[in-house]
């Protein structure tokens, strides 16, 4: 696994995590929800080997190494889009691949149907949209939401040691991971203070309920708005067989390819399971290059 090179983008607002060469043709990555730009440190690399490509992995706003979101207001999925277009117009780029996972996923799918001429592909992994929330339910999530950020400010947690702060991670997983696979991210998500304890960089607000999401028929909206090739790479034991509807979206997507291999949500992160997807998604690349 490489660690990859450090970056600062937006004015040093964004981190970001780089392997490849800077002159390659660039795919920016796209982390998940609570994650960071290690969420590829064992991807990438097999990418840039396979394509001779540069992968340039953010920490969206409040994860990782990234600033916090300015203010007391909370994350909105699409305000990450932001994040993705401050990063292209730093690295240079008028348009570019996303690679993307889980929540990451989501603000690719919305970014690439709001401004299309900035997205050249989309390579989702075990996510496509993203959460939503129908009309009879708004008026709860909406209370949700003003609820969470009534309450007292929550602290960042701390841990004795790293192997403690990965053993929190597992235990308290939206969705299954082991050790190994976590490691990457707890890593990156740590910081050392001076008395020998570690406490996770992420804003707490990350874990606040957003007030307003968009409808299932919203997304179907979005998703119908993509015109670039699409591949999506799900983990048979990931989250998407899970959620109804998911048919629906992969049929409203016009040029979508779809792959199911073995693994889990990160099945992109997991040690026994990286190599099949960066095949995948090399053959994927190599087969639209001959078509």
């Amino acid at each position: 696994m490489s660690s990859g090179e450090a970056l600062r983008l937006a004015d040093g607002r964004l981190a970001a995590l780089s392997w490849g060469e800077a002159r390659a043709p660039t795919w920016l990555a796209l982390h998940g929800w609570l994650d960071n730009a290690a969420s590829f440190s064992r991807l990438a690399p097999r990418l840039v080997s396979r394509l001779g490509i540069r992968v340039v992995a953010l920490d969206f706003a409040g994860h990782g190494h990234s600033h916090y979101l300015a203010g007391d207001g909370d994350y909105a999925l699409w305000d990450y889009c932001h994040d993705v277009l401050d990063a292209l117009d730093a690295l240079g780029l008028e348009r570019a691949p996303l690679m993307a996972h889980s929540m990451g996923a989501g603000v690719a799918c919305l970014l690439a149907a709001g401004l299309p001429e900035r997205v050249e592909r989309l390579t989702l992994i075990d996510g496509l949209g993203a959460v939503t929330t129908d009309f009879p339910a708004a008026p709860r999530q909406l209370r949700k939401g003003l609820m969470a950020r009534r309450r007292p400010g929550a602290t960042a947690p701390r841990y004795a040691d790293i192997e403690s702060a990965v053993t929190a991670r597992v235990a308290g997983s939206a969705t299954p991971i082991d050790s190994a696979t976590a490691r990457p991210l707890v890593e990156r998500n740590l910081e050392a203070l001076a008395w020998g304890e570690w406490r996770l960089r992420s804003d707490p607000r990350l874990r606040w309920a957003s007030p307003v999401r968009l409808s299932s028929d919203q997304m179907l909206a979005m998703l119908e708005a993509i015109r670039c090739d699409v591949l999506l790479v799900e983990g048979e034991d990931g989250i998407l067989s899970e959620r109804e509807g998911m048919a629906q979206r992969r049929a409203a997507v016009a040029e979508l390819t779809r792959r199911v291999l073995a693994g889990g949500h990160h099945l992109h992160l997991e040690p026994g399971r990286v190599n099949a997807v960066a095949e995948a998604i090399a053959t994927h690349v190599h087969g639209i290059g001959r078509s």
